[in-house]
C-alpha cells in the first residue's frame, strides 16, 4: 500500500466535506517519560477552517477507517503555535514539531521525507489564513471529534509498562468494545482464514570469535527449494573485552554480510530484523514477496550474566506477524561447564520470563504468546556419566542412541524442567562440540572434553513439521559445528471478503448484547496478607475473578487519584488487564518483591507494605483490594552512614530505631562511629580475600539466588557460623549490597564532576580525598581489595578493565530520580566508559597515601 492509498483510508475517517489536505505516517508523540509510536498526523480542512488530527492505527498500514482512532485534535485558531526544530547530530534525520492550541501542547517526532515539506507548508498556510480573518472561527464541526487527553492516550496505548498505566472513564466504553471485537474475531478465526505452507530455515553456530573467512554455502544453501524465511543465530561472535564490556564489535557487519552473500540465490531476500547482545546475534531474512504481509516486527535482548550485566550469556529474540500468524525466533547461549545444567535451566527460564515485546494498544507479548516459536542456539548441555573415550567410540560407530540417553538436555526435557511443550527432531548427526578449530578432530586439550550436542534447535506450535535436522561438519573454523533445521509451517492467511462478513456479524451481535447486559464479577477475596516479607525473596499470592454475568467483561487495575501508578513499585500484578468470557475464571497473581530501590524506603520508613488496588470493570463498578505485609529489614538497603554506627546485627535493631537512624544519617557520622567501614562489607570482602582470590571467573560468574538469600540472613543475624554459599554467591552478594545502599559510594551530586575528570588521575584522586569520610573509606578499601584480586589474574582471569567497568557502574550509580530524556545507546556507552576510566586509575596506581588510618 503506497502513501496515497493510506491517505484515502484516512480520508474515509472524515466526512466528504472535511478534506484531508496533508498527512504524515509513522509519527511519534513524545512525552517526558513515554513515546507513543505508530501515529498518523493529518491536516483536515472544512470550509475556511483547519485542524490537526493525530490518529492511532491498530495495524499498519491501516486497511480501513475502522483501524483508525482519533486521539488528538488541535484546531488551527489564533491560539495555535508551531515551533520546528531538528537535531542534525541524530543518527537518523528527524524533525520535531511542537504544536500548541488553546490549552493543549504536544511534541511530535517525524521522519524527514518529501511529504514533510508539504505538511509544514500547509500548516503555515492555515496559520496565515486564520491571522487574516477579523472574526475567529468557531470550529463547530470539531465537536463530534473529541480528542483524548494525555491520560487517555496512555490508557489506550498498552505499550507502556505496568507502572505507567493510566485510566479515564471516558475512554472505557471504546476500549471495552474494541477488546470484545478482537475476542470474538479470534473465536471465529477459522471462518475467515485459510492456511498456506511456508518453509523456514533455522541455523545456529557458535563461531568461537572467528571472522567469516570461509564460504557458508554448505550451511545456508543446501536444500532443494529456497526457504521463505531464514533465521540465523550466532554465538561468541566476538570474545574481545571491548565487546564484552561495551557491546561494540565489527564482527556484526562481517557475519551479517556473509549470511547475505550465501543465502539461496534463487530467491530475493530482504532483512526483516537483526539484533545482537554482546556475542549473540540473530538475523531474520524473508523473501521479498512476503514483506508486505509482515507487521509488528519487534526484537528484545536478555542478559543472564552476573546481575544481568556481565557475561556473554542470555538470549536475543525477534517476533513478527505474517498474515494472521505470529512467529517468534529465539537465539540463546546458555551457561557453560558440564555440571551447570541447573544454571542452564535457570537461564532458559530467565529468558522466557524477562523477554518482552511491547506493541501499541496491547499488553507486552512474551515468547509463549506466539503461534509458532523456534528456539535455537548453543544451549551448552553436555553428556554425563560416560567417559570421553566411550563417547568417542560410540559416535565413531554412529551409535548415537546410547549416548543421547545421557544427554543432559534430553533428560531435563523429558521431566519438563526445561523446554516444556517444545519439540526437538531426532538427532542423527555427530556431536557438534568440541573440536580442535580448523579440523574435524575431537578436543585434544588437557580437559579432554566428552563430545556433546551443545547446538540445538527446538520448536513449538501447531501445523509445524520438521523436514531436516543436521549439522554441517565441513565448516570447521570453530570448535563448534553449525547446525540447521528446515520446517514446513502452515501460516494462517485472511480472506478479506470473508473477514468483512464475519466482522459485520460480530458488530451486530455485540450491539445486541450491549443493550441487554452489564458486566458482573465475583472476587474470591479482597484482603491479601503476605505476612513477613524479606529482601529479594519473591512472594506470590493469587486471587480469583469469576465472570458471573452473561457478557464478556474487561477489567483493569487503575490508578488512584493523584497516583502515578496503579500499584506501588514493590508490587506486581499479572495480568493487570484482561477480558474474560461469561462464566470464565481468571487468576490474578500478586507478587511482592523488595529490591534495592524499595528496600531503602522500607528501612527509612518512607514506605510500608500496604497498598489499595482499584479493580475497575469497564462499564461496571470498582472493587477495592487491600494488600499488606510486614517487611523484615535487612542490611541490604541501609545507608553506609547507618551501617558503620551499628555494633549489633540489624536483626537486633528495633524498627523505630533504624528508621530514626536513617532519617538522621547525615547527623550520625562522627568520630565516635563504631566502624571505619560497614562490618557487612568487611565480612564479604574478607571471605573472598581468604578463600576466593584464585577462583576462576571471579566477579563474572553469577551466584545462586538461594545462596545469596542465605548470605543475607547470615549478615542480618550476625551468625558465628562460616559464611554460607560459594565464592561466586558471596561476590554477587557484595555487589548487591553495594548497589542497594541509599546513596552510591560516590554521591549523585559529584558524579558529573567525576565524569569530567575521568581522564586525569590527579583530579580523580582529589575528588576521592574530598569524599565524606566513610564513603572514602569504603571506596579505597574496595580498590585495595580489587588490586589484590588482580595480583591473581592468572588464576581468576580478572583484568583491570573488566573490574573497573563492573565497579564503575556501582560506585557511580545512575540517579533513578533523574527525569532527563532517556540516554541514547552511544551516550550511555560514553558515560559507562568514563565511569570505568575513573575507577581504572585506582586499580593500576598506588594510592596508599589516601588510605584511612582509623
Amino acid at each position: 500500500m503506497n502513501q496515497d492509498d493510506i491517505k484515502s483510508v484516512v480520508q474515509e475517517k472524515f466526512l466528504s466535506s472535511e478534506r484531508v489536505t496533508a498527512f504524515l505516517s509513522d509519527a511519534k508523540v513524545l512525552y517526558p517519560e513515554r513515546v507513543m509510536k505508530d501515529r498518523l498526523l493529518a491536516i483536515v480542512e472544512f470550509g475556511d477552517e483547519k485542524a490537526v488530527f493525530c490518529l492511532f492505527t491498530s495495524c499498519y498500514p491501516p486497511k480501513s477507517f475502522t483501524d483508525l482512532s482519533i486521539e488528538i485534535v488541535l484546531p488551527i485558531d489564533n491560539s495555535f503555535k508551531c515551533e520546528i526544530d531538528n537535531k542534525p547530530t541524530d543518527p537518523e534525520a528527524v524533525l520535531y514539531l511542537n504544536l500548541q492550541s488553546r490549552n493543549s501542547k504536544f511534541k511530535f517526532e517525524i521522519q524527514i521525507t518529501p511529504r514533510v515539506d508539504n505538511f509544514v507548508d500547509d500548516l503555515f498556510r492555515g496559520i496565515d489564513a486564520v491571522n487574516k480573518v477579523p472574526t475567529q472561527p468557531e470550529f463547530v464541526w470539531l465537536k463530534k471529534y473529541k480528542g483524548k487527553s494525555e491520560e487517555d492516550i496512555f490508557a489506550h496505548t498498552m505499550v507502556v509498562e505496568r507502572s505507567g498505566v493510566a485510566h479515564t472513564q471516558s475512554s472505557a466504553p471504546v476500549a471495552f468494545r474494541e477488546s470484545l471485537i478482537k475476542h470474538k474475531m479470534a473465536d471465529k478465526e477459522m471462518e475467515y482464514t485459510f492456511c498456506k505452507r511456508f518453509t523456514i530455515f533455522c541455523g545456529t553456530w557458535n563461531v568461537n570469535d572467528k571472522p567469516p573467512v570461509i564460504p557458508l554455502k554448505e550451511w545456508l544453501n543446501v536444500d532443494k527449494e529456497p526457504p521463505d524465511i531464514y533465521a540465523v543465530g550466532f554465538q561468541e561472535l566476538d570474545l574481545s573485552k571491548e565487546t564484552f564490556l561495551f557491546d561494540q564489535t565489527v564482527r556484526e557487519d562481517e557475519w551479517y554480510h556473509a549470511v547475505l552473500n550465501y543465502v539461496d540465490p534463487r530467491a530475493k531476500y530482504v532483512k526483516l530484523e537483526k539484533v545482537r547482545l554482546v556475542g549473540m546475534m540473530l538475523i531474520v531474512l524473508i523473501k521479498a514477496k512476503h514483506v508486505s504481509h509482515v507487521s509488528n516486527v519487534i526484537c528484545d535482548t536478555v542478559g543472564t550474566g552476573i546481575m544481568g550485566k556481565m557475561g556473554n550469556k542470555g538470549g536475543v529474540s525477534i517476533r513478527f506477524d505474517i498474515h494472521n500468524t505470529s512467529i517468534c525466533f529465539v537465539n540463546s547461549h546458555l551457561a557453560a561447564h558440564v555440571e551447570e545444567y541447573e544454571r542452564r535451566n535457570q537461564d532458559f527460564r530467565d529468558i522466557c520470563n524477562r523477554t518482552r515485546f511491547a506493541q501499541p494498544n496491547q499488553l507486552p507479548k512474551t515468547i509463549k504468546d506466539h503461534d509458532h516459536i523456534y528456539w535455537l542456539g548453543d544451549l551448552n548441555y553436555r553428556i554425563t556419566e560416560l567417559d570421553p573415550t566411550t563417547v568417542k567410540r560410540m559416535v565413531s560407530e554412529h551409535n548415537f542412541g546410547p549416548v543421547l540417553e545421557w544427554d543432559q538436555l534430553k533428560q531435563q526435557h523429558k521431566i519438563d524442567n526445561v523446554f516444556s511443550g517444545y519439540l526437538e527432531g531426532p538427532i542423527n548427526f555427530k556431536p557438534t562440540y568440541k573440536y580442535d578449530p580448523g579440523t574435524d578432530n575431537w578436543d585434544s586439550s588437557e580437559k579432554n572434553r566428552a563430545p556433546a550436542w551443545c547446538d540445538r534447535i527446538f520448536w513449538k506450535g501447531k501445523e509445524i513439521t520438521q523436514l531436516a535436522y543436521r549439522s554441517h561438519p565441513s565448516l570447521n573454523i570453530s570448535d563448534h559445528k553449525p547446525v540447521s533445521a528446515v520446517f514446513s509451517s502452515y501460516i494462517k492467511i485472511i480472506d478479506e471478503e470473508k473477514y468483512r462478513k464475519v466482522y459485520e456479524e460480530v458488530i451486530k451481535h455485540l450491539d445486541k448484547m450491549e443493550n441487554e447486559l452489564i458486566p458482573q464479577v465475583k472476587v474470591d477475596r479482597t484482603e491479601i496478607d503476605f505476612g513477613t516479607v524479606r529482601y529479594l525473596e519473591l512472594q506470590v499470592q493469587t486471587i480469583t475473578i469469576r465472570n458471573t454475568g452473561k457478557l464478556p467483561v474487561e477489567f483493569e487495575f487503575i490508578k488512584k487519584l493523584d497516583d502515578t501508578s496503579f500499584c506501588k513499585e514493590w508490587l506486581i500484578v499479572e495480568p493487570y488487564k484482561k477480558s474474560i468470557c461469561a462464566d470464565e475464571v481468571c487468576e490474578i497473581h500478586l507478587k511482592v518483591l523488595i529490591n534495592k530501590t524499595s528496600a531503602c524506603k522500607m528501612n527509612a520508613g518512607t514506605d510500608k507494605l500496604y497498598d489499595i488496588l482499584v479493580l475497575h470493570l469497564y462499564g461496571g463498578k470498582d472493587i477495592f483490594i487491600t494488600v499488606n505485609g510486614t517487611y523484615q529489614r535487612s542490611c541490604f538497603g541501609c545507608s553506609i552512614e547507618v551501617l558503620v554506627n551499628l555494633n549489633v546485627p540489624i536483626k537486633e535493631v528495633a524498627v523505630g530505631k533504624l528508621i530514626e537512624l536513617e532519617n538522621k544519617r547525615d547527623q550520625t557520622v562522627s568520630q565516635q562511629s563504631t566502624y571505619s567501614i560497614p562490618k557487612e562489607i568487611w565480612f564479604l570482602v574478607d571471605h573472598i580475600y581468604l578463600h576466593g582470590l584464585k577462583e576462576p571467573n571471579l566477579f563474572e560468574q553469577p551466584g545462586l539466588h538461594s545462596e545469596i538469600l542465605q548470605i543475607r540472613d547470615w549478615l542480618d543475624s550476625g551468625s558465628i557460623d562460616p559464611i554460607p554459599g560459594s565464592i561466586h554467591s558471596v561476590a554477587e552478594a557484595l555487589l548487591l549490597l553495594l548497589e542497594s545502599t541509599v546513596d552510591p559510594i560516590i554521591p549523585y551530586n559529584l558524579q558529573s564532576v567525576c565524569l569530567r575528570a575521568s581522564a586525569n588521575y590527579l583530579q580523580c584522586k582529589q575528588i576521592v580525598m574530598e569524599l565524606p569520610e566513610f564513603r572514602k573509606n569504603v571506596f579505597l578499601y574496595l580498590c585495595e581489595f580489587l588490586q589484590e584480586a588482580l595480583q591473581h589474574s592468572a588464576e581468576n582471569g580478572l583484568d583491570a578493565k573488566t573490574l573497573s567497568t563492573l565497579f564503575g557502574s556501582i560506585f557511580l550509580r545512575d540517579n533513578p530520580n533523574n527525569s532527563h530524556e532517556p540516554q541514547t545507546r552511544i551516550n550511555k556507552q560514553v558515560i559507562d566508559k568514563k565511569k570505568a576510566q575513573f575507577v581504572y586509575h585506582f586499580l593500576i596506581n598506588d594510592h596508599s597515601d589516601l588510605i584511612f588510618s582509623r
